[in-house]
């Protein structure tokens, strides 16, 4: 959720941290806050709401220079937004700050005996007994990083905690259990963050920190062991994009800068998919190939966003491979007590690879005896290193909190999935599954082609800014895009919104209707599923039969929906399986659009943080 930023070195380690604070903002916004080390002395200032905030606080009070410091900006868990739950939380005698990710389950407890010791706790945060317990420990040891190590053993629950200490000038200590840090390496200096984003324009040299693993940071270099003070194994890696990749490049948002970069987006997720032999490859594969033709069920586990495109994937599984598939919500899947074995394939769908649910859904599966294949964005996060398999999206940074290419770019990762289980499994032949490789290559032609057309779609939203409800429907891999819609609608515009499989529709939600009330409807090709095409257009005129303003989006050529049609957004026309590659981009604007309209944030949408990392 929060986002972490911690930096020694030559430089203004407040500058950094604020430049860094700033590329992750969108990872909890709201409060902020840093601390500095300068001459033996720990200088702070926090304030609740944005950044913006902090950064007048600094114009008005500022900090003294200093070469070590970190900094955070908050997504509320346990305490409200106020200038006294923001981080950095310190200890009594303002010597420790230490900022944190997660929750620590176990605080109220460590809370009771920190006051029974005479502690004086200010805050209503579970992060301010981290600050007390570390002073305790440094005081007894002197090694800030060995007091880190000391105070985890006692911790229960997910976080990642960075601290500093007045009387440790230089050094920058960080943990983490079940929550994202990682380490940015430089010359002379070095970063921890919660994500590279935050120091790429320093450095693209990275290490992955793994699991219950303590961090200590110098200038002269990196040591990393786990909980218990052993050496620690890491893995240095290389970040394949640079600054500008997490910058606005002239757009006013970040959403509509990703939404322009979708073509390119799944062009790159296509790239080098296919071997010198002709055969479909993923990134990283532990499974061998005889286990795969054995599995006998897949089962999809993801979230929001990524669970609309498992929805899909479902369908391109067993269309392609007649392997059952069952998509799961991921923070229910482990309370059901799922069936699954050795047979099973699990395929986790996580645009950060932290996301808290689906990572305790993957360790579920894991100790039930199943495989598991991760489809995810950020190299180096926990999902793909706890997976047996690795197909990574290539979508670059995505800063925007609601998904718009991470979301095509899972689409298109699940597409590779299942023909690679085809082409395993000898379900599919290798021309086949060249032909439709060729079919998923030509889409980013067609989703530059939908984004050419948009100006229609953006008058549109604009023109229901004052409206409080829109309704979505869709059949077939349309219900999934049905749900997106409306769930970016929620996300962003914060209206009422609900998307619906079309054949429910006489089952209740047709008493919605009423007149006027904006209906969004996916149509599917008539080419490809002519009897649920022919379905969704009685849907259509039943709606509309009732009042309602219908916006349909269909293929070019499609000419049996325009007598039924208000507003008609035309989409080029593709596979049925691949339709919402395009079908979804309409959506996205729309929302967009429509959220610009009525005043809102668009890249930080209230209540919201890009990455869930705490269940």
């Amino acid at each position: 959720m929060c986002g972490i930023v911690g930096y020694v070195g030559a430089q203004s380690a407040l500058d950094v941290v604020i430049a860094g604070l700033k590329r992750l903002e969108y990872r909890g916004y709201d409060s902020a806050g840093v601390a500095v080390l300068t001459d033996g002395e720990l200088a702070t200032a926090k304030k609740a709401g944005k950044l913006v905030n902090l950064e007048k606080e600094l114009v008005g009070h500022p900090l003294p220079a200093g070469s070590a410091g970190l900094g955070h900006t908050r997504w509320a868990t346990h305490g409200g937004p106020t200038d006294i739950n923001a981080h950095p939380h310190l200890d009594n005698a303002g010597r420790v700050a230490v900022v944190h990710n997660g929750i620590i389950e176990n605080f109220a407890a460590l809370r009771e005996e920190l006051a029974e010791r005479g502690h004086r706790l200010e805050s209503e945060t579970d992060t301010e007994v981290v600050a007390h317990l570390l002073a305790e420990r440094f005081g007894d040891c002197g090694d800030l990083a060995e007091a880190m190590r000391q105070v985890c053993r006692r911790l229960e629950g997910a976080f990642t905690l960075v601290a500093v200490h007045a009387d440790a000038p230089d050094v920058v200590v960080g943990a983490r259990r079940n929550s994202p840090l990682v380490v940015g390496v430089g010359e002379g200096e070095n970063f921890l963050a919660s994500d590279v984003a935050a120091f790429i324009a320093h450095t693209r040299s990275a290490i992955e920190l793994g699991q219950d693993q303590v961090v200590e940071l110098r200038r002269e270099g990196v040591t990393v062991t786990d909980f218990g003070g052993a050496p620690a194994t890491v893995r240095a890696y290389h970040v394949d994009w640079d600054a500008s990749a997490a910058e606005k490049g002239g757009y006013d948002y970040f959403m509509l800068k990703e939404i322009a970069e979708q073509p390119k987006a799944v062009a790159d997720t296509l790239l080098g998919r296919i071997d010198a032999n002709g055969s479909l490859t993923l990134d990283e594969v532990r499974i061998p190939a005889s286990v795969l033709r054995e599995v006998d069920k897949v089962v999809i586990v993801a979230c929001g966003t990524a669970y609309h495109a498992g929805m899909i994937a479902k369908l391109a599984i067993e269309h392609w491979t007649r392997i059952p598939c069952e998509t799961e919500l991921a923070s229910e899947f482990r309370y059901r007590d799922p069936i699954l074995d050795q047979r099973t394939l699990v395929i986790a769908i996580s645009q950060s690879g932290e996301t808290m649910d689906t990572l305790m859904a993957l360790r579920h599966a894991r100790e039930q005896g199943a495989r598991v294949l991760a489809v995810c964005n950020t190299n180096g996060s926990t999902i793909p290193r706890e997976s047996d398999a690795v197909l990574y999206t290539h979508a670059g940074p995505e800063v925007a909190v609601a998904s718009t290419k991470a979301f095509l770019t899972q689409l298109v990762a699940c597409y590779l999935v299942a023909l690679y289980l085809g082409q395993v499994r000898g379900t599919k032949w290798g021309d086949e599954i060249g032909a439709v490789i060729r079919e998923l290559s030509e889409i980013a032609g067609a989703v530059d082609t939908v984004l050419e057309t948009m100006e229609p779609v953006r008058a549109l939203a604009r023109s229901l800014a004052d409206k409080d409800t829109v309704l979505f429907l869709g059949r077939h891999v349309g219900y999934p895009v049905a749900l997106e819609g409306a769930l970016k609608l929620k996300e962003l515009a914060y209206m009422h919104a609900e998307g619906f499989a079309a054949g429910e529709l006489k089952h209740g939600p047709i008493a919605l209707i009423e007149e006027d009330l904006p209906v969004v409807v996916v149509v599917p090709s008539p080419r490809g599923r002519s009897v649920l095409h022919d379905k969704i257009v009685s849907n259509i005129q039943e709606i509309r039969a009732r009042g309602a303003r219908t916006i349909v989006i269909a293929e070019e050529g499609d000419e049996a929906v325009v007598p039924y049609a208000d507003h008609l957004i035309r989409i080029p026309a593709t596979p049925t399986l691949l339709q919402p590659l395009v079908a979804t981009v309409p959506l996205q604007v729309f929302a967009c659009e429509l959220a610009t309209a009525r005043g809102n944030e668009v890249d930080q949408p209230r209540n919201l943080a890009k990455s869930v990392t705490v269940e």
